[in-house]
C-alpha cells in the first residue's frame, strides 16, 4: 500500500469520528431549556445588580485564542518595593438570580464541560460568552482583587471589591509567549515576565508540586481528520496560572480567618507513596538527594527523555484524592492543597465552575465586614457534592473522547509495528504495562514479557475498536 492510499484510510477513520455518541453515554446537556434561555435574556435585560465604581485600567485577557468565556484579566505594575496586581474576575453573581432558572441549571451541570468538538457551557451563551464574559472595549461588571506584593511575591496587603472594568485586548498564550522572547510584551502584563519565575520559585519553596506533562489533545486537522498531539506549556501558561494560585491562596486565607468558606483540597502524599516514587526513580537512574522534596525534584526533569517520562508519569500518583471541603464555624482538620503548598480555593472562573461564584460572595462579605449572604452561605455545604458530580463527568467526557480518537487513528493501522516508551507498569506485574508512541502521540495498554519502566520498546497494534474505544498493543516479535 503505497503512502497516499495509507493516508486517505487514516483521514476516512477520523473524519468519520463523532463525538455524538460519547455525549449522550456519559448524559452531557446538549442544548438548555427555553426557561434557561428565557431567564439568562430577563437578566441580560435588567443589567447586573448593585453599583459600582469604574476602575480605569487598561485590563487584558490571555486565553486561548478561540475562547470566548473570559473570565480574569489581568494588570501588573512594578512598584518601587515589588508589585501591584489588578485580577478581574466576571462577576457572575451579579446576573444569576439564585433559585431561578439559570441558577438551577448550573448546579445541574456543575462545570463546563469540553469536548474536542464543541464545549457545553455551564450558562448560556449570551450570558458566558457575551454579557458577563470580560471581553474587550466592553465595560463589564467584575468582582477585582487587588494584591500588593513585595520583591519576593508576598502579599503584604489584599483588597477586594466589585467595580466596573475594561478590558483593551484579547491576547492568546502563543502570541503572549511571542511578545515576551521579543521583549514587545502588552504594557499590562509586562511585569509578569518578572513575577511569573518568581512565583514559580516561590511554590517549590513551600513544597508544591507541579507535574510537567505535555498536555494530550485532540485537534482538528486543515485536513478535517482528527489528530492527537501533545503540547507542552508555554513560560507564559505557567505564570499566569501562578496568578491565579495567587488569587486562591489568599481567598483560602481570607476564609480560613474568619471561618467560613469552601477549600479546594489534595493530601499531602503518605511517605510510603514518596518512597516508593524514590524507588522508581533509582530504578529509573534519576539522582534523588535525600532533603529534596518531590516537587523540587519534579522542577529538576521535563519528560524529554523516555526515563523522565516515565518518572513523571508515576509522579501524577501523589496528586490524588482531591476534594472540595466546605467550612463554618470550626476549621477543617484538612486544610491544605498539596500540589499548591497551601490552604487553597476556586474563585478565578466563575463562568466555568459553579463553586467559583459561592466563594468569591464569601470572600466579599468578608471584605465588607458584613454577614455572608443567605443564597451563598446555606448552599456551601451543597457545594463538594455538586462539583464532584461535575468534574467526574468533565473527567469522563475527556477520557471517552482521547480513547475513541486513539482507537480511531490505529483502527487502519492493525498489524504496524511503532515504537513506545513504557510509562508505566501494571499492578499485574510486568507483563502489562501503559505504553505512550510519542509520533502519534497515542497512549495505550501494551501486554509482553518483561516490560521495565521507562524503556523503549517496539510494539505492534493488536486491536483498535472505536465502537468500544479499546486500543491494546502487544510487544513486537
Amino acid at each position: 500500500m503505497d503512502l497516499s492510499t495509507a493516508r486517505g484510510r487514516r483521514l476516512h477513520a477520523t473524519a468519520a469520528l463523532s463525538f455524538d455518541a460519547i455525549r449522550t453515554e456519559l448524559e452531557v446537556p446538549q442544548a438548555f431549556s427555553a426557561g434557561v434561555l428565557a431567564d439568562a435574556q430577563d437578566s441580560l435585560s435588567r443589567g447586573p445588580r448593585g453599583e459600582r465604581e469604574p476602575l480605569a485600567l487598561p485590563f487584558v485577557t490571555i486565553d486561548p485564542p478561540q475562547s470566548m468565556d473570559l473570565d480574569q484579566a489581568l494588570h501588573i505594575e512594578r512598584t518601587a518595593d515589588g508589585y501591584l496586581v489588578h485580577y478581574a474576575i466576571a462577576d457572575v453573581a451579579a446576573f444569576v438570580r439564585p433559585g431561578a432558572a439559570m441558577d438551577n441549571e448550573a448546579w445541574a451541570r456543575g462545570v463546563t464541560l469540553y469536548s474536542p468538538d464543541t464545549r457545553t457551557p455551564l450558562y448560556p451563551p449570551q450570558l458566558s460568552e457575551d454579557g458577563a464574559s470580560l471581553l474587550p472595549d466592553k465595560d463589564r461588571p467584575a468582582l477585582v482583587w487587588v494584591f500588593t506584593l513585595d520583591e519576593a511575591g508576598e502579599p503584604t496587603a489584599v483588597e477586594f471589591t466589585r467595580r466596573l472594568v475594561r478590558s483593551v485586548a484579547k491576547l492568546d498564550y502563543a502570541g503572549v509567549q511571542v511578545d515576551f522572547d521579543k521583549s514587545a510584551a502588552h504594557p499590562s502584563i509586562g511585569p509578569l515576565a518578572e513575577l511569573g519565575p518568581i512565583l514559580v520559585q516561590q511554590a517549590r519553596g513551600r513544597g508544591a508540586i507541579e507535574l510537567p506533562i505535555p498536555d494530550q489533545e485532540v485537534v482538528l486537522a486543515a485536513d478535517g481528520s482528527w489528530r492527537l498531539s501533545f503540547r507542552a506549556q508555554l513560560p507564559v501558561e505557567r505564570w499566569n496560572a501562578q496568578i491565579s494560585l495567587l488569587t486562591g491562596r489568599c481567598a483560602a486565607q481570607m476564609m480560613l480567618a474568619a471561618g467560613i468558606g469552601l477549600l479546594r483540597t489534595l493530601p499531602v502524599a503518605d511517605q510510603h507513596a514518596v518512597a516508593g516514587l524514590r524507588r522508581v526513580a533509582i530504578s529509573l537512574g534519576i539522582d534523588w538527594p535525600a532533603e529534596v522534596s518531590p516537587g523540587q525534584i519534579l522542577s529538576t526533569v521535563d519528560g524529554s527523555t523516555p526515563r523522565e517520562a516515565a518518572f513523571i508519569d508515576e509522579a501524577a500518583g501523589l496528586l490524588r484524592g482531591s476534594g472540595y471541603t466546605a467550612f463554618e464555624g470550626l476549621v477543617p482538620n484538612q486544610t491544605e492543597h498539596a500540589g499548591v503548598g497551601a490552604p487553597y480555593a476556586h474563585v478565578t472562573a466563575p463562568l466555568r465552575r459553579l463553586a467559583d461564584r459561592y466563594v468569591n460572595e464569601v470572600c466579599l462579605s468578608i471584605q465588607e465586614r458584613r454577614e455572608v449572604q443567605d443564597w451563598a452561605a446555606h448552599r456551601l455545604p451543597d457545594l463538594p457534592a455538586a462539583m464532584t458530580a461535575g468534574n467526574r463527568r468533565d473527567n469522563g467526557l475527556e477520557r471517552a473522547c482521547l480513547d475513541a480518537t486513539e482507537a480511531a487513528i490505529l483502527s487502519n493501522r492493525l498489524g504496524e509495528v511503532f515504537e513506545g516508551v513504557v510509562v508505566e507498569i501494571d499492578d499485574s506485574g510486568a507483563k502489562s504495562a501503559t505504553v505512550v508512541l510519542s509520533d502519534l502521540a497515542v497512549r495505550a495498554k501494551c501486554s509482553g514479557t518483561a516490560l521495565e519502566l521507562g524503556m523503549t520498546v517496539r510494539v505492534m497494534v493488536a486491536e483498535a475498536d472505536v465502537a468500544t474505544r479499546t486500543v491494546r498493543l502487544v510487544v513486537a516479535p
